[in-house]
């Protein structure tokens, strides 16, 4: 049993910010675009998601491997955190040597009750500037749920895009995304806190390694990279078993999603240009 969440509590988190800092090396550039396989030489798109993550010392981890809560994020007793989603607002591309600054704040926070239990969501905002300019806004979609509310995947199969692509997720490619990204999340690469913790057949392919793999999919297909991107998770996907990356021309938009073959939609997003 949960105990009761207090929302009016939660919402004076409301308005917190955090800074951290951070410099784009060429290091970090060679290794995010071998572990996705990225050609090219500049920092790609979403490369930001590996930067000023905050460098919180092991005794403020939690079990689950990520940071306790009650600090920057409020203290949500639901066992379970995702990254839900997000939306992207690019107004220019990284380089090599920029010094990074986020600057994270609580937008929002809600609870609802649905099929799958209850849940809280908090958004958060994040301004990156790079050398004093702005260079991304996003929108950080988190949410908490119970432990025993794994989401029912749907019977439901995925349409099959315009442009389709297949990843192979293996444990090491999750493995190395983690290491990137400063993400301890377990469920990520400790198979037995996974399945007898959290319920899950397998490893979880991150929620934002599948958006990242979306962007430059659809910048691929388009021959320049979006100036917009949201998305949002469906459904989990898990290490060994392919899923295809799906596009789709919507007029001046793309429609995009992952999905493991005959599954359904794990991630959908939309990009903008």
């Amino acid at each position: 049993m949960t105990e009761a969440l207090d929302l009016d509590h939660f919402k004076t988190w409301i308005g917190r910010e955090e800074t951290t800092a951070d410099v784009l090396t060429a290091g970090l550039v060679d290794k995010f675009r071998a572990t996705l396989g990225l050609a090219g030489d500049g920092a790609p798109r979403l490369i930001h998601f590996c930067l000023a993550v905050p460098a919180t010392p092991a005794e403020g981890v939690g079990p689950d491997g990520h940071i306790k809560r009650g600090g920057f994020l409020p203290p949500v007793p639901l066992p379970r955190r995702m990254w839900a989603g997000g939306a992207v607002t690019f107004h220019g591309d990284l380089t090599v040597g920029d010094a990074i600054q986020r600057t994270s704040r609580i937008a929002d926070v809600n609870i609802k009750h649905g099929r799958t239990g209850t849940l809280c969501f908090v958004d958060v905002d994040h301004r990156i500037t790079a050398n004093g300019r702005l260079a991304v806004e996003e929108r950080h979609n988190i949410v908490y749920r119970e432990a025993d509310a794994a989401t029912k995947a749907a019977a439901e199969p995925a349409p099959r895009g315009e442009h389709t692509r297949v990843i192979d997720p293996t444990p090491v490619l999750l493995f190395r995304y983690s290491a990137l990204t400063f993400n301890g999340h377990r469920i990520h690469y400790d198979y037995p806190y996974t399945t007898q913790e959290e319920g899950y057949p397998g490893l979880v392919v991150h929620g934002p390694l599948q958006a990242t793999l979306l962007l430059h999919f659809a910048a691929g297909i388009a021959g320049a990279p979006p100036k917009q991107f949201t998305f949002r998770g469906q459904s989990p996907l898990f290490a060994n078993t392919p899923f295809v990356l799906h596009a789709k021309r919507d007029g001046d938009a793309m429609t995009l999603w992952t999905a493991r073959e005959n599954g359904p939609p794990a991630m959908t997003a939309e990009a903008r240009w």
